[in-house]
């Protein structure tokens, strides 16, 4: 019965919400926020790192790290950090539009182009279908990249802390 209601769609098959959904649950960068914890802390602690590589000398021309350690450690580290700040904001918004593709009742579509888009109405089953998806793998994804921004404003905000008494 579900076959049937999805043989019958007329959402080209890379635009249809599930698919798009896969993808993003297989490609190189989105898959990151499906790993375990460790692997994906792992994943960013690298683009932290790497990210040092512009915000050191950036910070060791603002403060010389024999004379200011402290002050050169924060700065490259704030730098770093916006980094990872942006590759977990590029996470969450590629998540939040399958979310949003998902959870919607209609699908709006392309059949050969911007100039010519269509709605597509979904199936009580198909809708029934993308929600649980949602509710079972999309929102806890969602929810680990929050609780990163969270971490992340909190480190921003023990740096601060900790710069203002230097």
């Amino acid at each position: 019965m579900l076959e049937s209601s999805v043989s019958v769609c007329p959402v080209p098959t890379e635009q249809q919400p599930l698919n798009e959904y896969e993808e993003l649950k297989q490609s190189w960068f989105f898959s990151w926020a499906t790993l375990s914890p460790q692997q994906y802390f792992t994943k960013l602690g690298w683009v932290w790192g790497w990210s040092w590589l512009v915000s050191g000398p950036i910070a060791a021309a603002s403060f010389a790290p024999a004379k200011h350690l402290v002050q050169f450690v924060l700065c490259g580290a704030g730098g770093a950090s916006v980094f990872m700040v942006l590759a977990v904001l590029r996470l969450y918004l590629g998540w939040s539009y399958v979310r949003d593709r998902l959870q919607c009742p209609t699908v709006f579509y392309e059949e050969s182009g911007w100039y010519d888009g269509q709605t597509w109405t979904k199936p009580t089953e198909v809708l029934t279908r993308d929600r649980l998806i949602v509710t079972y793998q999309v929102q806890p994804i969602l929810q680990r990249l929050v609780k990163t921004f969270g971490f992340l404003a909190l480190c921003f905000s023990l740096g601060n802390i900790l710069w203002f008494f230097l």
